[in-house]
C-alpha cells in the first residue's frame, strides 16, 4: 500500500534538519550554504528542506540522486573507472559548502547483492580523501552536517511492516508527532548533557561489557571523553566515545544485522586481540565483512556507543543502522563501530598525540 506523510509532517521533520540539527543544536545562519543530498525516492522531503533553508536565509544546493544506477556501474565500469574521483571538485564541494544533509532511502535495499565487494572497498578507499577533507573542516568549527531516514516501501518490507507503520516509527523516533519537535529535542540534548558530563566526571578507565553474547574489555584511554547530542544523525539518542583501540580484547556477537553497500550481514561475530579483530564471522556475506574490515585502520575500534531508553522511542526493528543502533527496548543498547574516531572525544589537541598515548 502507497503512504507519503502529509506535507505538515514533512515540514516539521525538514525544520527539525535545517534548524535545529545543524549548527549543533542553533539551526542554520542567514547567508549559509546547504548541501542537500536526497535519493530519487525519497523526493518529498526535498522541496520541505529546500523551503526551510530558503525560510532561515540560506542557500541550498541540491544534488538529487536518481535511482537503480549503482548496480549498473560496479557491473561495467572498470576499476580504474570506479577509483576515478574528481578531486578538485569534490575538495570545492567541501570548500564551498557550510552544511552537508543526507536522506537516507532506499529503492532496493539488495542492490548490491552479488556484486565483487572488491569494486565497492576500491570506491569507498578512493573518496577517502572527500571524507577527510569534510572531516577537518568540521573539526575546526567550520561545517556541520546531519543525516536522517526516508521511508520506503523496499526499506518497510525488509522491516516486516507496511509503509505506514514504518513511518510512524520515524516520527515517533523524531518527534514529529509534537506541536513543536525542535523544542523537544532541545530539552533531550539538554538531559543527554547532563549525562554526558556525570560520566565525564567519573573519570572512567575500563570498561567491561559481558553477558550471553558478548565478553569484550575497553580501554578509554588517556584524555577521553564522553560526547553526544550534537545534531549529527536524527535521531540520534547515543552517548559515545573513541576508545583507545589497543585496549580492546575479547568477544562480541551483534543481535542485529548490518545493511552495507546495498548488501545485508547477517549474525556478526567479532574478536579482538591485543586490540586488532583476529576472526569475523557472519552467516551471510561473510565476505563483504571481512573485505571491509580489511581496509587500512577498519579492524580497530573506533566508538563504544550507549543509548538510553529513556530518550529513545524507537521500539521496533527498522532494518536501518541509523534508527536500529539506537532502538530504545527494554534497557536502552550498547553498539561499537570499527574504523574511523572521533577527535572532539578527545580532551585535548588530537594533532599532539603520540602513538604510545
Amino acid at each position: 500500500m502507497s503512504y507519503t506523510p502529509s506535507e505538515k509532517t514533512l515540514q516539521k521533520y525538514a525544520d527539525v534538519l535545517i534548524k535545529f540539527a545543524l549548527w549543533s543544536g542553533k539551526g542554520i545562519k542567514k547567508g549559509e550554504k546547504v548541501f542537500l543530498q536526497v535519493p530519487e525516492c525519497a523526493k518529498p522531503i526535498l522541496k520541505p528542506l529546500m523551503l526551510s533553508v530558503l525560510k532561515r536565509g540560506g542557500h541550498p544546493l541540491m544534488h538529487y540522486i536518481p535511482d537503480d544506477i549503482n548496480r549498473t556501474f560496479f557491473e561495467n565500469a572498470s576499476m580504474k573507472q570506479i577509483e576515478y574521483m574528481p578531486k578538485k571538485y569534490l575538495i570545492e564541494r567541501v570548500n564551498e559548502c557550510d552544511h552537508f544533509v543526507g536522506i537516507i532511502a532506499e529503492k532496493d535495499k539488495h542492490e548490491l547483492e552479488g556484486v565483487d565487494t572488491k569494486k565497492i572497498m576500491a570506491q569507498n578507499i578512493a573518496a577517502k580523501f572527500y571524507k577527510d577533507a569534510r572531516s577537518d573542516k568540521e573539526y575546526a568549527g567550520k561545517l556541520t552536517w546531519t543525516l536522517a531516514l526516508y521511508g520506503t516501501p523496499a526499506m518497510a518490507k525488509e522491516a516486516g511492516m507496511s509503509l505506514k507503520d514504518y513511518w510512524k516509527q520515524i516520527e515517533k523516533a523524531c518527534f514529529l508527532d509534537y506541536k513543536d519537535p525542535i523544542a523537544k529535542w532541545r530539552r533531550v540534548v539538554e538531559k543527554q548533557k547532563e549525562i554526558i558530563n556525570k560520566l565525564n566526571r567519573l573519570q572512567i578507565n575500563n570498561l567491561r561489557i559481558k553477558g550471553k553474547s558478548v565478553d569484550l574489555k575497553i580501554t578509554l584511554g588517556m584524555k577521553r571523553q564522553w560526547v553526544g547530542g550534537s545534531g549529527r544523525n536524527i535521531p540520534s539518542f547515543e552517548i559515545f566515545t573513541s576508545p583507545d583501540w589497543r585496549g580492546t580484547e575479547g568477544w562480541v556477537r551483534f543481535d542485529q544485522p548490518l545493511y552495507r553497500y546495498g548488501s545485508l550481514i547477517t549474525d556478526i561475530e567479532l574478536e579482538f586481540k591485543n586490540g586488532v579483530v583476529v576472526r569475523s564471522n557472519a552467516s551471510k556475506n561473510k565476505k563483504l565483512l571481512a573485505d571491509m574490515i580489511k581496509v587500512k585502520n577498519a579492524d580497530k575500534l573506533g566508538e563504544f556507543s550507549l543509548t538510553d531508553k529513556r530518550f529513545s522511542r524507537i521500539t521496533k526493528f527498522m532494518a536501518e543502522t541509523l534508527f536500529d543502533e539506537n532502538v530504545g527496548s527494554r534497557y536502552g543498547n550498547f553498539h561499537i563501530a570499527l574504523g574511523m574516531s572521533y577527535k572532539d572525544a578527545y580532551d585535548g589537541d588530537p594533532k599532539t598525540v603520540k602513538r604510545n598515548e
